[in-house]
Formats: structure tokens, sequence, C-alpha cells
């Protein structure tokens, strides 16, 4: 078993050449034993220095790792949010197109000519010139048989308008035929090919609407 020494004995390795001039100095340095006051609060100093750099150094790290956590964050959730923001869309204009359907259901209620004048109006140069127009429609009373003809005459046409009753029709649907053409209308057609429409719109904007991305700012986010 060997012991370390007590002491370390003295190494005199300071040379000099052959006039005395020392050419290399010792390496040897003692250790300091006390300091002076101004010593200890420059130590003090020193070492609170260290302590916060290194402090601000792992709260860096920190503010780092958790940026990273959030970004990845946001990605894994930003499908789910762009799933969410697409059927908003879609329930909301399923609720506006069923809430339109509800109001035009209570004004072709009160006004069931109102799509047959409309049609009448906008086909005026069409059947002002054929000499027969034949209008299908549903509860062809005298008052309604009536109200067509005059219709017909304020829209300029001046043959013969010849009804046939279609009881299976629903209210306000009506079909128009002429010598050279033929138009219909029906609420729950016309609703239908609504809805067909908006799908179509609403499958377009969420194949061309902007994806949410981190970078994206939130003014800018559909």
């Amino acid at each position: 078993m060997t012991h370390q020494p007590l002491s370390t004995p003295f190494a005199f390795d300071t040379e000099f050449d052959a006039s005395g001039v020392v050419v290399h100095a010792s390496s040897f340095r003692p250790t300091k034993r006390s300091y002076a006051p101004m010593e200890v609060d420059a130590l003090i100093a020193q070492a609170r220095l260290e302590a916060r750099t290194e402090a601000l150094a792992e709260s860096e790290n920190m503010r780092a790792m958790a940026l990273s956590a959030i970004a990845q964050a946001l990605d894994s959730a930003i499908p789910a949010l762009t799933q969410v923001a697409q059927s908003h869309r879609e329930q909301s204009a399923a609720l506006a197109l069923s809430a339109a359907r509800v109001v035009a259901a209570s004004a072709l209620d009160r006004f069931p000519a109102a799509p047959l004048q409309a049609a009448l109006e906008a086909l005026g140069q069409e059947i002002d010139a054929s000499p027969r127009l034949v209008v299908r429609t549903g509860d062809l009373d005298d008052a309604t048989r009536a109200r067509i003809e005059q219709l017909c005459a304020d829209a300029g046409f001046s043959g013969v308008v010849a009804f046939r009753n279609e009881p299976m029709m629903p209210a306000a649907a009506f079909q128009l035929e002429w010598a050279d053409g033929r138009a219909a209308f029906d609420p729950a057609d016309a609703f239908a090919r609504m809805g067909e429409a908006l799908n179509s719109a609403l499958a377009a904007e969420a194949g061309h609407a902007e994806a949410l991305t981190p970078e994206t700012p939130l003014e800018e986010r559909p």
C-alpha cells in the first residue's frame, strides 16, 4: 500500500545562465491562503455573474424547448382545426338554407301566384308571339284562373290561355308550355338545386381555402 507524502518537496526549477540572469522562471505558484476584503467582494461578484449567466442560459434553453413543444402541438392540432372550421361553414350554410326554406315557404303560402307572375314577366317577349299558352298548376278555381289570365295580359300575352289542373302539384308550383318552349317551377326542386350549388361551393372552398399554419397571423386566418 502506497502512502501519499504529507508534504511536497520544494522543486527549484528556475534556470539561470552563467551571468546569473534568469533564463526560465519557475512555474510554481503558491496557493493563496488569505484574501483581502476587496478580493472577496470581487470573487463574490464574479460568482454571482457566472451563476446569473448560467441561469439565463438554462432559462433560454427551457424557453426554446417550450416553444418547440407548442409548435408541435399546433402542428398536430391544425388538421383538426381545419376540419372544425370547414364543419362550421357547412353547418352555418345548412342552417341559413333551412331558415331560407322556412321563410320562402311562408311567403309562398301567402303569395302562391308570385313565382308564376315573375315567370310571366321574365318570359313576356318569348311568349308574346305564341298563339297559345298552356298553364299547368294545382288548385285552379275560377278566381285563380282569372288572376293568371290577368297576369298573362299584364305580361303582354294576347293569345289563348289554356289551363290544366294538376292536383298533385305543390302550392306555387307550375308548368308553362308554349309553341317554342316550356318553363317550370317547383319549390322543392328549387331548394334541392340551391343545396347542390351550396355544397359544390363549400367543397370548392375546402379545396382552395388557406391552410392554418403557425406562421399565419391570427387576423388573417379563415
